[in-house]
């Protein structure tokens, strides 16, 4: 078992150093390598152990997109009191630290960023960003289900089924607002996330609406 499992993190490993050696070959050359033969002759190894890890260099940054979120969830969640939060905390705490996360990286995202849907906007490599999705609507619809069980957040007809890709929507623009932020220790990003998440529970949580019609069901059974 314990052989296994060394063999098992020097696999991660290596899949590790493939990324890392991908994303200086784009910093330092602003393009995608000419092929995967050319790329792995660089880094001194055999073609074939590149499609031991990747299938292509579009499915080699999906894993890097979805390591940042994947990155997030694990070091918000391995904080002891982050099960104490509200779901609004720890919405908040997941958009604070892919934001830190992010600047380790900053270069690399700055470089990819267009590719990356915003609003009323679409993307025709927009691709490479699915499993990064894919990470972060499992991980919202875990905290949507919790918002809705402690009613943090409102069942609603219709668009509570869609809320899941309101939290999406609103990541993108977190990480474009985040590229175009030059304010010190990205100051204003910090703001725009709070308001943002704000905004979203008042959306999704109680309102006044929901008082209204809570107070009409009360009439009504009154009858």
């Amino acid at each position: 078992m314990a052989t296994t499992a060394k063999k098992g993190k020097q696999t991660a490993n290596q899949g590790e150093k493939l990324k890392e050696a991908y994303i200086d070959y784009l910093l330092e050359h602003g393009k995608t390598p000419p092929s995967v033969y050319q790329f792995m002759k660089m880094q001194k190894k055999k073609e074939a152990e590149f499609y031991d890890y990747f299938n292509s260099f579009t499915s080699l940054e999906k894993e890097i997109w979805k390591g940042f979120a994947e990155e997030t969830i694990t070091r918000i969640q391995s904080d002891a009191v982050y099960m104490e939060y509200s779901v609004r905390e720890k919405l908040l705490a997941f958009y604070y630290t892919m934001a830190e996360i992010l600047k380790n990286n900053r270069s690399y995202v700055m470089l990819r960023v267009d590719q990356l849907p915003s609003s009323g906007r679409r993307s025709p490599n927009a691709e490479v960003f699915s499993r990064l999705k894919e990470t972060f609507l499992e991980y919202a619809n875990e905290l949507i289900a919790e918002g809705k069980e402690i009613g943090e957040i409102m069942d609603r007809p219709v668009i509570g089924n869609r809320y899941d890709e309101g939290l999406w929507r609103q990541l993108q623009f977190v990480i474009h607002f985040w590229v175009k932020d030059d304010s010190q220790n990205f100051e204003r990003t910090d703001e725009a996330i709070e308001k943002a998440v704000n905004l979203s529970f008042d959306i999704m949580g109680r309102g006044p609406i929901d008082a209204a019609v809570d107070f009409a069901k009360f009439l009504y059974q009154q009858r």
